[in-house]
C-alpha cells in the first residue's frame, strides 16, 4: 500500500512539475480558456487537480497554425520564422515594392547631391556659376 502512494505522489509530483513548465513555456494567445496567469495560479495551488484540468482544458492544441499574414510555405528560408509577416495580395505587394524603389531612388539622388556638393567644396567652388 506505502508503494502505491509513493509511486501515486511521484506520479502527481513529476505531473506538477510538467504542468507548472509547460504552463510557463506557453505562449499567451495559445492558451485555451483563462489567462496564463489564471492557470499558473490554479496549477501551482492545486497540484493534481491544476496540472489535470491544464492538460485537459488549458493547454494549447496541436502545433499552432501560422496567423493569415503569415506564409503558409516559404519561399526563402530567411522565411522561415514564426510570425514572420507577408503580404496577402498580390497588389498591396506591388505597392509596397513600388514605394520601396521610389524611396531607394530618392535616397540615391540625394546622395549624389551631397557627393557632388562635397566635391565642389573641396575643389574650392563656390557652386555659383560666372
Amino acid at each position: 500500500m506505502i508503494r502505491f502512494e509513493l509511486g501515486f505522489g511521484l506520479i502527481v509530483f513529476a505531473m506538477w512539475v510538467f504542468s507548472l513548465v509547460d504552463v510557463i513555456s506557453s505562449d499567451e494567445g495559445a492558451i485555451r480558456h483563462l489567462p496564463k496567469v489564471w492557470w499558473l495560479l490554479i496549477v501551482l495551488f492545486f497540484p493534481f487537480a491544476g496540472s489535470v484540468a491544464w492538460l485537459v482544458a488549458g493547454r494549447p492544441a496541436g502545433p499552432s497554425r501560422p496567423s493569415r499574414y503569415e506564409r503558409a510555405v516559404p519561399t526563402y528560408p530567411e522565411y522561415d520564422r514564426p510570425g514572420r509577416a507577408a503580404a496577402t495580395s498580390p497588389d498591396d505587394d506591388e505597392e509596397f515594392l513600388r514605394k520601396v524603389r521610389e524611396r531607394a531612388e530618392e535616397q540615391r539622388r540625394a546622395y549624389r547631391e551631397q557627393r557632388l556638393e562635397r566635391e565642389r567644396r573641396e575643389r574650392g567652388e563656390t557652386g555659383t556659376t560666372d
